[in-house]
């Protein structure tokens, strides 16, 4: 089958107004919660679009950490490439992809690091080979070969022997605090629900029902 006649016909239920929760972060979390026991394959993955110092967007996927009402936290090298981007702009948008249910979340809004002491915190909890591997990679750059990554997780694993794993000065958390969020839910004839939830000033929020 070509690609342009592969076609999905979404049988799924609808999403209507009433079943939304007044809270984008509480609705988000149901849907959140019905992945993870559906098995979708990284729920807690986003595509996060920042803004490249070519002034054209820039994506990647992430993985979120934790999600309160200051919005969606994760966690990344500040030399990275994402990184300096959102030191330079601020802003940045993303997309949960739960394609199993026919769902997807769109989130816009704004982005500022985690406190040290949050970042701190999850540090710890990371395996310790993931904490090695944060001092052993300088995220975004170019390097020789792998072996010049395998050198320096050995100068990591020496450093550290014996002892824990501090938590790189170049590595912490973001969050993206949002000030829109969009759920869409795929139906039959391509007659999807989109429901977007819009920040107002008195920090309510404002729930609209789009077009597919």
């Amino acid at each position: 089958m070509s690609i342009r006649d592969r076609r999905v016909q979404y049988e799924t239920a609808g999403l209507e107004r009433s079943e939304l929760d007044t809270n984008p972060i509480a609705q988000w979390q149901r849907w959140y919660d019905q992945a993870a026991q559906a098995h979708v394959a990284e729920p807690n993955a986003m595509t996060l679009s920042t803004i490249g110092f070519d002034g054209g967007p820039d994506s990647r996927i992430v993985l979120v950490r934790g999600v309160d009402e200051s919005g969606f936290a994760f966690y990344t090298n500040y030399d990275s490439a994402k990184s300096t981007q959102l030191v330079a702009h601020a802003q940045a948008s993303a997309v949960f992809g739960w394609l199993d249910l026919h769902r997807q979340v769109r989130v816009r809004g704004t982005v500022a690091k985690l406190a040290e002491r949050v970042s701190d915190e999850y540090f710890a909890s990371r395996p310790r080979e993931s904490q090695l591997g944060a001092w052993a990679s300088p995220q975004s750059q170019p390097i020789a070969g792998r072996d010049e990554l395998l050198t320096r997780l050995a100068e990591a694993e020496q450093r550290f022997s014996g002892r824990d794993v501090d938590r790189p000065p170049h590595w912490g958390g973001w969050v993206l605090t949002p000030h829109e969020i969009e759920f869409w839910q795929g139906r039959p004839s391509r007659l999807h629900d989109r429901f977007r939830y819009v920040l107002q000033p008195d920090a309510s929020w404002f729930i609209e029902r789009l077009a597919p």
